[in-house]
């Protein structure tokens, strides 16, 4: 297959778990450029079994743990077939699957680093007959990485603007953001939860799993006390290159801060969705002092609510969706794993090492081969 004409997928489900995001990408001198994209639904037993595995409130033996793969390899499959059915795209013509999959650890510090991330990627190339790439995190720790965050490369690539700073934030379960600076220097790093939190307090007080243009929020105060002792995590203080996951920011690490102060449900929510702005902002504040917009990106958009919280603690800077340039906010990510799995099959490497802390640059991934057509 000619590369030039050739189309490819990427999947991801990121750390809030609300679908798998699927981007059909067509590149133009080597540019990823969005052609379809939909968010493909998770059965909802699949769902809560995810969330509490990532979460640490179940411990999975072997047995559970491939029969938890397979199944999220098997919905991965199911979002390519949507995607392909409804772009009209026949399935030769896409070169290959970049699959980011379900990440259930992250643990990029200590002796034995690591990160997991699951999805059955020989199942999704049988399933769909195309080439998979997956695995993307794992040599970047393996070169003394975070492996994390991966998505900066290709925020420069569509939104650097040569001569001015301006930061990417990514609102997904985890916020993080990418500094383009005006020099053509890329740094990023996770700056702590967004939705992850957030959507878990909701669904365990409202049974919704998200809350809708931050209307829960709104509804309460801030609790100062709280927000303080959230603020008080050591990760917050932490220099870059780091990064971090549900499997720290989750209920029960909200949970034992909760012991020594008794807010109402929704005073919680609120001080949730500050201390994702707070953070967000310090960490701006700090490391991109001299950015002059911060264009966005993830789910965190849809929350009216923190959206303005944001704006008011980043001003003078300019505050806009990355939709505002072209790019959509919601199928980025996505798109990045299509650039991803390019690089793979062309030898060129995916991570920034001044972004992961990696030793040097090392191409991502492992291919999984799709069964071929009988002569």
């Amino acid at each position: 297959m000619n590369d030039a004409s050739a189309l490819y997928i990427g999947l991801i489900s990121g750390t809030s778990t609300d679908g798998i995001d699927a981007a059909l990408v067509r590149f133009e001198q080597n540019v990823p450029r969005l052609v379809h994209a939909l968010t493909h639904p998770w059965p909802e037993a699949l769902r809560a079994q995810i969330l509490q595995v990532a979460q640490d409130e179940t411990k999975l033996d072997l047995d559970a743990y491939g029969r938890l793969d397979v199944a999220i390899g098997q919905i991965f499959a199911d979002a390519v077939h949507e995607l392909l059915e409804q772009s009209g795209t026949s399935v030769t013509s896409v070169r290959a699957v970049g699959s980011h999959g379900q990440t259930i650890r992250h643990r990029p510090i200590g002796e034995r680093p690591f990160t997991l991330q699951i999805g059955d990627a020989s199942v999704i190339a049988e399933r769909s007959h195309i080439d998979v790439v997956a695995d993307f995190r794992r040599a970047d720790v393996a070169a003394g990485g975070q492996g994390a965050p991966l998505l900066p490369a290709v925020h420069a690539m569509l939104l650097a603007q040569p001569g001015r700073t301006r930061v990417v934030l990514n609102l997904g379960g985890i916020a993080n953001i990418t500094v383009l600076s005006a020099d053509g220097r890329v740094s990023g790093f996770d700056t702590g939860p967004a939705n992850g939190l957030l959507d878990a307090w909701c669904l365990r007080h409202r049974g919704e799993a998200f809350d809708r243009d931050g209307a829960f929020a709104q509804s309460g105060r801030v609790d100062e006390t709280l927000l303080a002792n959230l603020l008080d995590d050591p990760y917050f203080a932490l220099s870059p290159p780091k990064s971090t996951g549900r499997e720290h920011f989750h209920l029960g690490w909200l949970d034992a801060r909760l012991q020594l102060v008794s807010p109402s449900a929704a005073d919680v929510q609120a001080t949730l969705l500050e201390l994702t702005a707070r953070s967000v902002a310090n960490a701006i504040t700090q490391h991109a002092g001299d950015a002059a917009d911060v264009l966005l990106c993830g789910g965190g958009v849809r929350n009216a609510v923190l959206v303005r919280r944001l704006r008011e603690l980043l001003q003078p800077r300019e505050l806009s969706s990355t939709a505002a340039y072209g790019v959509d906010p919601d199928y980025l990510e996505a798109t990045a794993f299509a650039w991803l799995a390019r690089q793979r099959l062309l030898g060129l490497p995916g991570n920034l090492p001044a972004v992961t802390g990696a030793q040097g640059f090392r191409v991502l991934g492992a291919i999984y081969a799709a069964p071929r057509a009988p002569d």
